[in-house]
């Protein structure tokens, strides 16, 4: 099990972020000589601090501080100047859920231990006050010198995470030595409770969907101050991983489409990694509204003849306890999540997949791909889920309360009881932890990430088959006992590129290139032509292939597998929606 504990680790560092690079920097003693890079910006001198090839302004507030009657409100924007503002240190933290605070199980109780601890809260820096947006750029860039923007969005289930957790520096570093620099940005954005409420209460006050309001109010401040960090607002390309992705989708889908401001798009490309569409019923469906309910209970505001003014009164540990009442990623329940994006009518209109079937979103030149074993991760806690008619009950009663059971049997049936049809894929009758772990992996990292990718890549293509789409599969960590290659392991390999294989140098060629020329073949632009990859990287559209990534190398994968489940999977989406 020795193998195991170590996946499970480099698993929970990939989710929370909190990986460490090969050194890109020095100590910092080394630096504190040099002149700090400032920038000046409509609210402030904005000062920040030097690495080796790259500078970092980071935690820089772009909103006023969502506490208080802004708690649980859409995005204020900071317009009061910031005065000389020291962006050296590391952002805040967004209050984070990562375990359900009145769960039985142990394991979430571990993390809630862990979390609520007073080193692991100054680790993160974890305050209310959190909407604040980072800047990484090459050394020397200045202002005009109109660089390439890519644009990150974190993931975590909506439920947790920060940009923080994510250095841009070793990114930045390994585009200038491919000859293709770029300004790195991040934005921080409300997850949990505090991001993503639902119930009818809180779509009747307008402020659903926070956290995808917060991650625009981002897009915007970069429109309108990145010019000053040397980045060009013109060619900015969106990029996230798991609901960092998803996100990619919803600000192409927000208001039906409408990506612009002042005029102008706010993005020109996407990048998705594990995450596309997330049917999803409308913010005061019963499933959102139960969990609205639990945590006015649990926060001791039942009572009140305003019960989300209760919410937005009470002192901040009093709520964060309280939004956190319901269930986790991290438990039985996995990716049937309390938090998540919902449809309300006003920003996002309708469900994403209606949204793309509808043809209302910004059709952008994308990428998009998964890990071969997205489901691993979340299968880890149902041990007993042994039989068949347990696995239809848990997902008719967990996920998908408007399907009938016969159709989810109908679903189950298209996946074979045969342990080495599972996922990890391909690795015969090993790593089946428990009876029906394998079948039950394959079909939560189907249905959330990997063939409704498919879906909406057939979709998307065949309502704009004129812009382009590229698709992958990641197999690069094949072998890695009961996990494969896990979901959100490429925070790993394609991020950090902590493992400097194939893998990491190709996927970041092919990214860098599609920063600059929206197309990860070509290698032209920048101050070199280093990103030049090693194989052609078809258009999804022309023959549905996807390059799949190894350690060591790529080749070619029709995207046609388990076409029963696909088949199924797109003939009822109206019964999916979480």
């Amino acid at each position: 099990m020795k193998g195991f504990s170590n996946a499970l680790l480099a698993t929970s560092l990939a989710l929370l972020g909190r990986v460490s690079a090969a050194p890109a920097e020095p100590p910092t003693q080394v630096l504190h000589k040099r002149a700090a890079p400032t920038v000046t910006i409509s609210t402030g001198t904005i000062v920040g601090a030097n690495g080796i090839l790259t500078e970092a302004f980071n935690g820089i507030p772009y909103a006023l501080p969502p506490t208080g009657n802004l708690r649980l409100k859409p995005p204020v924007r900071l317009k009061s100047s910031l005065g000389v503002f020291d962006a050296s240190g590391i952002g805040p933290a967004c209050p984070q859920f990562l375990a359900d605070t009145s769960s039985n199980e142990f394991l979430p109780q571990v993390i809630d231990k862990i979390v609520n601890t007073q080193l692991f809260k100054t680790i993160l820096n974890v305050k209310e006050d959190c909407l604040t947006i980072s800047v990484t750029r090459p050394k020397g860039t200045k202002a005009g010198d109109k660089l390439p923007v890519l644009f990150w969005i974190f993931g975590g289930g909506f439920e947790l995470g920060s940009a923080s957790m994510y250095d841009g520096a070793p990114l930045v570093t390994n585009a200038i030595n491919m000859g293709k620099p770029y300004v790195y940005v991040a934005v921080n954005y409300r997850v949990g409770g505090f991001g993503f409420m639902p119930g009818k209460e809180i779509l009747k006050d307008g402020s659903s969907n926070l956290g995808h309001l917060d991650q625009r109010m981002g897009l915007q401040w970069v429109a309108d101050n990145i010019a000053a960090f040397g980045g060009d607002p013109d060619k900015v390309t969106i990029w996230g991983e798991s609901a960092g992705a998803m996100s990619v989708f919803n600000q192409m889908s927000l208001y039906d489409g409408d990506n612009t401001y002042n005029g102008k798009p706010l993005f020109r490309g996407a990048i998705m990694n594990s995450g596309s569409i997330v049917p999803a019923g409308p913010v005061d469906c019963p499933k959102g509204q139960k969990v609205y309910d639990t945590v006015v209970k649990n926060a001791g505001c039942s009572g009140a003849a305003d019960t989300l003014a209760c919410l937005r009164a009470l002192p901040y540990e009093t709520f964060l306890k309280a939004a956190n009442s319901v269930p986790g990623i991290l438990s039985y329940n996995s990716v049937a999540l309390s938090y998540l994006p919902r449809p309300d009518g006003k920003a996002l209109t309708q469900s994403a997949d209606k949204l793309m079937l509808a043809k209302k979103y910004a059709a952008v030149p994308m990428i998009i791909g998964d890990q071969e074993d997205e489901g691993t991760l979340f299968s880890l806690f149902q041990s007993n889920i042994t039989t068949t008619s347990k696995l239809v009950s848990y997902l008719n009663d967990i996920f998908f309360n408007d399907a009938t059971e016969s159709q989810i049997k109908s679903l189950v049936s298209t996946y074979s009881t045969l342990i080495s049809a599972g996922s990890p894929f391909g690795t015969g009758l090993f790593n089946e932890i428990y009876p029906g772990f394998k079948r039950l992996a394959a079909i939560l990292g189907d249905l959330i990430f990997t063939l409704s990718r498919r879906i909406f890549l057939d979709a998307a293509t065949t309502l704009n088959p004129s812009v382009p789409a590229w698709s992958y599969l990641a197999s690069y960590n094949f072998g890695t006992p009961i996990l494969g290659t896990f979901h959100a392991s490429d925070i790993l390999q394609v991020f950090y590129g902590i493992l400097p294989n194939y893998a990491s140098k190709s996927i970041q060629s092919y990214y860098a290139n599609f920063v600059y020329n929206l197309d990860p073949n070509d290698a032209s632009g920048g101050t070199s032509s280093k990103s030049k990859v090693s194989q052609d990287w078809p258009q999804w559209q022309k023959e549905r292939k996807l390059v799949q990534f190894f350690s060591d190398y790529a080749g070619y994968l029709a995207d046609d597998f388990r076409s029963d489940s696909y088949n199924w999977i797109k003939a009822n989406l109206d019964a999916l929606h979480i």
